[in-house]
């Protein structure tokens, strides 16, 4: 079993700053990877950080990672009311009972960015 936590999200204004953080916890072999995603209102999820930077926040958002502490980061600066979203880490971890690959998402994190 596999928990992703994600913190960090609160309402701000346009232009501002926040960092979210994403730790894993539970049994697991090994993480290969972290990542963020993000669902807008009325929109489907969408990919935000990862191998890559989603071009819509290129610039803007850097995802770190500490692999060590199970930990990933997504500091996002020049924040945009459009990027008002629930922010969800996805973490991609390989099992203990067969070491096969899982991904794990967490419950999400509110951002609100006001103009």
């Amino acid at each position: 079993q596999v928990q992703v936590v994600e913190s960090g999200g609160v309402s701000v204004q346009a232009g501002g700053s926040l960092r979210l953080s994403c730790v894993a916890s539970g049994s697991f072999f090994s993480i290969y990877g972290m990542g963020w995603y993000r669902q807008r209102p009325g929109r489907q999820r969408e990919f935000g950080a990862g191998a890559e930077i989603a071009d819509s926040v290129k610039g803007r958002f850097t995802l770190s990672r500490d692999y060590a502490k199970n930990t990933a980061y997504l500091q996002m600066n020049n924040l945009k009311p459009e990027d008002t979203a629930v922010y969800y880490c996805v973490v991609g971890a390989l099992l203990v009972r067969d070491g096969s690959p899982k991904a794990h998402w967490g419950q999400g994190t509110v951002v609100t960015v006001s103009s």
